[in-house]
Order: C-alpha cells, then structure tokens, then sequence
C-alpha cells in the first residue's frame, strides 16, 4: 500500500477517502465521527490500564490527556486497550519465564491496530 508523504493523514484516507473505503467510512461513522472527523488524522491511543497491577492503574488519565493533545493538534484519538504483565506478581511462579515473551505479546497486539 502506497501512501503519499504530503498528505497530513496519509494513512487515516485509506480507510475514509474513496468509494472502495465506503464500508469503513460507515463503520467510522457508526462509531459517532461526523464528515469533519474522517478529514482529520486518525490517531491511535494504545493503553494498558488495568485495575490489576498498580503500576497501570494511573494509565487511564495519561491516556486521557494523550487523546486531549490528539484533539487539540486537529487529529482525532480512538483509544484501544492492550494487555499488560506484572513482573512483580508473576515473580516466583511459571509466569515469571515468559516476562520477555509477553513484552512481544504487547508490542504486536499495538502494531496490529
């Protein structure tokens, strides 16, 4: 897929320019974005915020204030969520192997979206 440099959002037209994207375009505008939110740049907002580990629990405001920049630099945020691994409740147990493994786990669940 070839995308044009000059284009302010050149990956978000893929999916809301053009006939061949009007099935996106009406699953964007199900999801509550007007004719001048598909012009903006599509954002997305990974977040690992869980009521499990304490380290993430703060994650939903930074998350909050991420899709506030997005907004106020003319983009338009849609936030996801991805997992999340304790080192610190999976230390002493089989969980405590696969630490390295779940990072990978983590990053290919965001670059998907």
């Amino acid at each position: 897929m070839r995308h044009e440099t000059s284009s302010p959002r050149p990956r978000s037209r893929v999916v809301t320019d053009g006939l061949e994207a009007t099935a996106a375009r009406g699953l964007l505008r199900a999801a509550g974005l007007s004719d001048v939110d598909l012009g903006k740049p599509q954002v997305g907002v990974a977040s690992s915020w869980n009521e499990i580990t304490p380290c993430n629990l703060s994650l939903d405001r930074l998350a909050q204030a991420v899709k506030e920049g997005v907004h106020a630099a003319g983009g338009y945020p849609f936030q996801f969520g991805t997992i999340s691994v304790s080192d610190g409740i999976s230390m002493g147990h089989e969980g405590m192997h696969y630490s390295l493994v779940s990072r990978e786990v983590i990053a290919d669940s965001v670059e998907t979206v």
